[in-house]
């Protein structure tokens, strides 16, 4: 069965840490761009991290950059997401996207011609 499935989400404290994973199974994750989004209610969905799977080079959102971390691990086929400092407005419902490449436009990540999502996400609360 093909599926990819996020987890890792929870009620975490301003300043605190989480780690996201987005698990394969039935496919290789080392085929695909992965790609972090976040949506949160009345907001746009917005592309935070971004790893390619040709070079491994990755791309992060402005406002995590330095305080999250996208890597990849090729033997569990899963890409993570660390999150540190997580501050409140980080909080939303993350899902991982595959596409061919991480596609860049005005500095934004956004979907790309091959972007799919999967699954409903994992939801991140910021909350003391």
């Amino acid at each position: 069965q093909v599926q990819l499935v996020e987890s890792g989400g929870g009620l975490v404290q301003p300043g605190g840490s989480l780690r996201l994973s987005c698990i394969a199974s039935g496919f290789s994750l080392d085929l695909y761009a992965i790609g972090w989004f976040r949506q949160v209610p009345g907001n746009e969905r917005e592309g935070v991290s971004c790893i390619n799977n040709i070079n491994g080079s990755t791309y992060y959102l402005d406002t995590v950059k330095g305080r999250f971390t996208i890597s990849r691990d090729t033997l569990k086929n899963t890409v993570y997401l660390e999150m540190n400092k997580v501050k409140p407005e980080d909080a939303g419902v993350y899902f991982c996207a595959t596409d061919r490449w991480c596609t860049i436009q005005s500095g934004a990540l956004r979907p790309g011609p091959y972007f799919h999502t999967w699954g409903p996400g994992t939801r991140v609360t910021v909350s003391s």
